[in-house]
């Protein structure tokens, strides 16, 4: 069984195939600049160069198009023929209420998608158009969606409601949703493993840190709060987005600067965060280096990271009661060991002694790492990610009718014989 997981943005896709009877990935790669111009496929094989084509893909279509023709290429691909394609997995960002965990794609399905879709306009147009062009292109295998905010729906009503008025939840579905649910999914299992215990057993924060950041307060192996909101704009500062600030302020913009709905909400999202702050960079390897070299801008931009996250920590901390571990994943948190220091630093009250040699040999995205001492009260992991697996186990156990709830499913991933390859 072939499974093809893609993700869809605005102006690239995503793929990753994956061999289930071999149980590895056979080919991954992305397809940039989709609609904008100037378009090409990056298509990576394990064992083989990378390989990049230049090929125009003016819709989605277009761009699953060449990806087909890339993985059953005589030279290039890895499949003789498409229908070695066995099913295809989607990432779907906002859910809403409706999708509690993945489901097999049917017009009921699509429809539900779309009228939530003003809730994440920036995600999921392009979900949806992805599916709709999936589809298109292959038309007689299974498509599953798997939904960002499913994890996050055990929150309890005093953690997913605003303080707004109640009719704005009642008519437009104005609530917390929280997003990065598969990565939370899987690294909360991991680090149970690790711990020793059993998922239902533990309490976990998990810190989701790459360009769009968040975290997850895990009781007994479901989610309990989250730091993304309604959007994915609310929670910790991330690459553009501003995450936590004063309500009042894009309204005190609009007026000083004369700007529009669509104009603010643009510099939130795009123009914010550690972008906002240092004026250049997004990338916090570049406001790392930049820092050490005496820039201000980026030095101030690190320090106002580490101690939003560490505020997340006491946050969590204060709501789970007891703690078992921290949890850094995604680029930034896998490779950040400076951001995961200043982060850690001074709350060994709390339970968490980190030891830095450790954490600065924790740059790596292949290997799971504990980085506090061995007498450390509470844990801290790094672990990486792995969304893609999380949509391959759950469109097999969707074509196989063994899926369920993720507390009852068996991951391989949340047993303790687990190999990563």
């Amino acid at each position: 069984m072939v499974i093809l997981a893609l993700n869809c943005g605005s102006s690239s896709v995503k793929y990753q195939l994956f061999d289930w009877e071999r149980k590895e990935v056979v080919a991954k790669g992305m397809v940039e600049r989709v609609i904008i111009g100037d378009s090409f496929i990056m298509h990576e094989v394990p064992g083989r160069e990378t390989y990049r084509k230049d090929s125009e893909c003016p819709d989605h279509k277009i761009a699953i198009d060449l990806i087909i023709k890339t993985l059953t290429d005589p030279e290039q691909g890895v499949l003789t023929e498409i229908g070695e394609i066995s099913a295809v997995g989607h990432r779907v960002v906002h859910g809403g209420e409706m999708f509690t965990r993945s489901v097999l794609i049917d017009e009921k399905v699509l429809d539900a998608v779309k009228e939530v879709q003003h809730l994440a306009p920036l995600h999921n147009p392009p979900n949806i158009a992805g599916i709709e062009a999936a589809q298109a292109v292959l038309p007689d295998v299974p498509h599953v969606a798997i939904f960002d905010t499913a994890f996050h729906q055990t929150m309890p009503e005093h953690a997913y409601l605003y303080p707004l008025p109640y009719e704005w939840y009642e008519k437009f579905g104005v609530r917390r949703y929280g997003f990065h649910g598969t990565s939370h999914l899987y690294v909360s299992k991991r680090a149970a493993v690790l711990l020793g215990k059993k998922p239902a057993d533990c309490n976990i924060i998990t810190m989701h840190i790459g360009n769009g950041v968040s975290h997850c307060a895990i009781r007994g192996g479901v989610s309990v709060d989250t730091s993304m909101g309604l959007t994915p704009l609310e929670g910790a500062v991330m690459g553009t987005r501003c995450g936590d600030i004063d309500p009042a302020i894009p309204a005190f913009m609009m007026q000083k600067e004369n700007l529009s709905a669509k104009e603010i909400d643009s510099i939130l999202n795009k123009k914010s965060g550690v972008l906002g702050i240092t004026g250049r960079y997004t990338d916090r390897r570049d406001v790392i280096e930049n820092a050490a070299n005496g820039d201000k801008r980026c030095k101030v931009a690190l320090d106002i990271e580490a101690y939003r996250l560490k505020k997340y920590i006491g946050t969590y901390m204060a709501a789970l009661g007891r703690l078992d571990a921290v949890v850094f994943t995604a680029g930034v948190g896998e490779m950040g060991w400076p951001i995961r220091e200043r982060t850690l630093e001074g709350l060994e009250w709390l339970g968490i002694k980190l030891d830095r040699e450790r954490n600065k040999s924790a740059m790596t995205r292949k290997r799971e790492t504990l980085i506090t001492t061995d007498d450390s009260p509470v844990k801290v992991y790094v672990i990486p990610t792995d969304e893609e697996l999380v949509f391959t186990e759950d469109v097999v156990a969707i074509l196989n009718g063994t899926y369920t709830d993720h507390m009852q499913f068996d991951y391989s991933f949340a047993r303790a014989d687990f190999v990563r390859k």
